[in-house]
């Protein structure tokens, strides 16, 4: 009886001018030639090995296969380049740029660790591991941009924001979430911002269940953040940008407690703020009926809740909204600040900025699957987020290097289509690797210029 073979040829008699065959026929080639850049940006953080140190291993030693060290490698840079579950270990075992990747002989190397191997890893790690874990990924983060910038930056921008996670199974603290209308987690993200600088690097990623507030654990992770970034900046000033879910009195207290830090932080609509925003709403309507357009006013006051200990300044935009085919409507805004300059400047220059957050949440969604959380164990879905950040940074730090090329301000999934999926062919020497890539490369330009930066000479 002979096994059942797929095969490894195909053949189109008529598609062009002359029949054509697609032969399967490399056997040490892979669709992730490029990937030896992750390599390359996981040295100048050094993410693996601090993750692999804040981990206990408890398995019997003689039975070892797979380092924790291997085992987070395999995952971490198989998440940057699209593979994200844990099915997809049993597909890329002997994939010679994996194995690569690993410190392994790509052809002649051990296997990469199966799914049963992957899956067991992501539901040992406990709660205390997680912590380390996260501290681990913010110190590396910030430690990067210290040495990137010499310890230099004048400010620095922490945005917090919740993302919902929806869940379709029967993962541990999934719950109805009825301002997402879904079952889901609610993912705390925390994103920094040096000086003048475009990108927001994320630092930190915590799973947290779907029922719970926006502001759930923010304020111990502000702090936590802060004791790092003054290690690193001690000269630094720092902004915290917020939306209106984070406007309680914890973090309030948390803001103002805290030296060197200017906050602009959103606050929901009641009816106090509506009776102060009123003169300037009068205002804006007037405008809008003379212009026929969207208008909008920006005023200030001094306002306190019933639960805040002392006043504090408001930031009021008084907008009247104006679409076609719709009659217009009221939409007043609050920002809550300790800052000084004018309402307008506030509102437009310093707030509205954080909406680029919304580019970067959508990308670790769309580009990186943060929510594939289908472990029935809620810690194993922690671990699932904090793997995905940790591959995600590595895809920022090629994008930082991708500066004034083609790649410098595509999205990660444009980044990993085309800088790491390139088919590649491996030949190992007694002397060295080679690994054959198209010459037909569209981003070969940027690809060389983020290899150069990231320690690569030309030869």
């Amino acid at each position: 009886m002979t096994t059942p073979r797929i095969p490894q040829t195909v053949l189109f008699p008529d598609l062009f001018n002359r029949p054509l065959v697609a032969a399967f026929d490399q056997p040490h080639a892979s669709s992730d030639g490029g990937a030896v850049l992750l390599k390359a940006a996981e040295r100048r953080y050094g993410l693996i090995d601090g993750f692999a140190r804040s981990l206990v291993d408890e398995r019997q030693p003689a039975k070892v296969r797979h380092t924790l060290a291997d085992l987070l490698a395999q995952r971490i840079f198989g998440l940057a380049c699209g593979h994200t579950d844990a099915n997809d270990a049993d597909r890329l075992a002997d994939d010679p740029i994996h194995k690569l990747l690993l410190g392994r002989d790509p052809i002649a190397g051990d296997p990469l660790a199966s799914q049963p191997t992957i899956s067991r890893f992501e539901n040992r790690v406990g709660v205390q591991a997680l912590y380390a874990l996260g501290h681990e990924l913010a110190a590396s983060v910030i430690d990067r941009h210290r040495q990137r910038l010499h310890g230099r930056a004048r400010r620095i921008t922490i945005d917090l924001d919740p993302t919902d996670d929806p869940t379709h199974g029967g993962q541990q603290l999934t719950f109805f979430n009825a301002h997402d209308d879904t079952w889901c987690y609610l993912p705390l993200l925390a994103f920094l911002t040096f000086d003048h600088e475009a990108e927001q690097y994320l630092c930190a990623a915590i799973l947290r269940p779907g029922n719970v507030g926006a502001a759930r654990g923010a304020p111990g992770l502000l702090r936590r953040l802060l004791d790092l970034l003054r290690l690193a900046f001690p000269k630094a000033r720092f902004l915290v940008r917020l939306d209106g879910g984070f406007a309680t009195p914890a973090m309030f207290d948390v803001l103002d407690a805290e030296r060197g830090v200017d906050y602009v932080v959103a606050m929901a609509e009641n009816a106090v703020l509506t009776r102060v925003a009123d003169p300037a709403m009068v205002e804006a309507r007037a405008l809008s009926e003379v212009s026929g357009q969207t208008e909008h006013v920006y005023t200030e006051a001094r306002y306190a809740a019933k639960t805040w200990a002392q006043e504090r300044r408001v930031v009021i935009k008084a907008e009247v909204v104006r679409l076609p085919g719709r009659p217009p409507h009221d939409n007043p805004r609050f920002v809550i600040t300790n800052l000084r300059p004018s309402p307008r400047f506030v509102y437009e220059q310093v707030y509205c900025a954080r909406g680029d957050i919304e580019n970067r949440i959508k990308e670790l969604h769309d580009g990186l699957q943060i929510g594939r959380t289908s472990c029935c164990r809620f810690w194993a879905n922690q671990f699932r987020v904090l793997l995905t950040a940790a591959a995600y940074v590595l895809m920022q730090e090629l994008r930082l290097r991708a500066v004034r090329t083609a790649c410098a301000h595509v999205q990660v999934s444009w980044l990993r289509e085309r800088l790491l999926k390139l088919g590649a062919q491996v030949v190992v020497s007694v002397r060295r690797i080679v690994l054959h890539l198209p010459t037909a490369t569209p981003d070969l330009q940027a690809w060389r210029q983020i290899a150069l930066a990231l320690g690569a000479r030309t030869g």
